[in-house]
């Protein structure tokens, strides 16, 4: 079994849990996420199994949709409702034009600081720990992009505690819960992510995605294959080869291999293609080789062996 289930998760249980339940009913211990989401939030989480592990990477730098909730007047220590609250502040002056004014400043390329309950690492050890440890640390600020960012609804119901509802579009590394804290200082009311939920990582999205228990479900029941998605599914518009069975076992064997007289069109100016066996099965992904006109596997998917014959007397 390779591919990958695009789960639905659920709120209240850690990204992990997730994967240790898809593991256990699977019953196979390679598995993995594609990107961490809070226990508080929901949404998409990739998983991966098998082989497809292997591919989990390629989904780091893909797109991320997320809708969030912000509620304004009320800071906390985590930037999110699981945290402390730090400060509270009357909000009833903010208006939706100013904070659509100031949403304008976190677009494109810029520099963003992690929330001190973060998982990012210093010195091997999360931030997380440190911060419970009552000795949170000062983290680098890091590069982010934002796509877009879409005011969905401003709820005044409670006037003293404004709630933004926003769509985001963002790349690798964003913090959702950061923008929340930010948008708030910069407002001067505080701020704090309130809810989260995750609708699209790459190819994968919410409307496609398989509730964790159902998921579970099916794959007790043998039936995972109506859920898996082949390993593929996360090199979306990659150009692809499909090797000769010689191809085939240079690849398989992590030599390169010539492609250039049937590919060169397709070839040209590539920096990375994807290649199949001649039973289309995902073999390899390539790279330009030091050779000139040749192709290297630095990532190779061994074909599954064949069950073996029955014994014969």
């Amino acid at each position: 079994m390779r591919g990958f289930i695009n789960v639905d998760k659920p709120r209240g249980i850690t990204s992990f849990e997730v994967v240790r339940r898809i593991r256990r009913a699977a019953r196979t211990k390679k598995v993995g996420h594609a990107g961490t989401l809070d226990p508080n939030a929901t949404g998409v989480l990739p998983i991966a199994i098998g082989e497809a592990t292997r591919l989990v990477d390629e989904l780091v730098s893909a797109r991320k949709r997320y809708t969030a909730e912000i509620l304004f007047g009320v800071e906390t220590d985590t930037y999110d409702l699981e945290g402390d609250v730090v400060e509270e502040r009357d909000a009833s002056d903010l208006d939706e034009a100013r904070v659509r004014e100031i949403l304008t400043g976190f677009l494109g390329e810029q520099m963003q600081i992690p929330p001190a309950y973060s998982a990012v690492k210093r010195a091997g050890v999360p931030a997380y720990r440190a911060a419970r440890r009552g000795d949170p640390l000062t983290l680098d600020a890091r590069p982010v992009v934002v796509y877009a960012l879409d005011v969905l609804a401003f709820d005044r119901t409670r006037p003293d505690r404004p709630l933004l509802h926003l769509d985001v579009q963002c790349g690798k590394g964003f913090y959702v819960r950061s923008l929340a804290h930010d948008l708030g200082a910069l407002l001067d009311t505080g701020a704090h992510l309130s809810g989260l939920r995750r609708t699209q990582v790459g190819p994968f999205l919410a409307t496609d995605a398989i509730p964790l228990d159902e998921a579970v479900a099916r794959l007790e029941a043998g039936d995972g294959a109506s859920i898996l998605l082949p390993p593929d599914a996360v090199l979306g518009d990659w150009p692809t080869v499909t090797l000769t069975a010689h191809q085939t076992a240079r690849v398989c064997q992590g030599l390169d291999a010539s492609l250039v007289a049937n590919y060169y069109v397709v070839l040209k100016g590539r920096r990375r293609v994807r290649a199949y066996a001649p039973d289309g099965t995902l073999i390899a992904l390539l790279e330009p080789s030091s050779v000139l006109g040749a192709w290297h596997p630095y990532r190779v998917f061994p074909p599954e062996p064949a069950p073996a014959a029955p014994a014969t007397r």
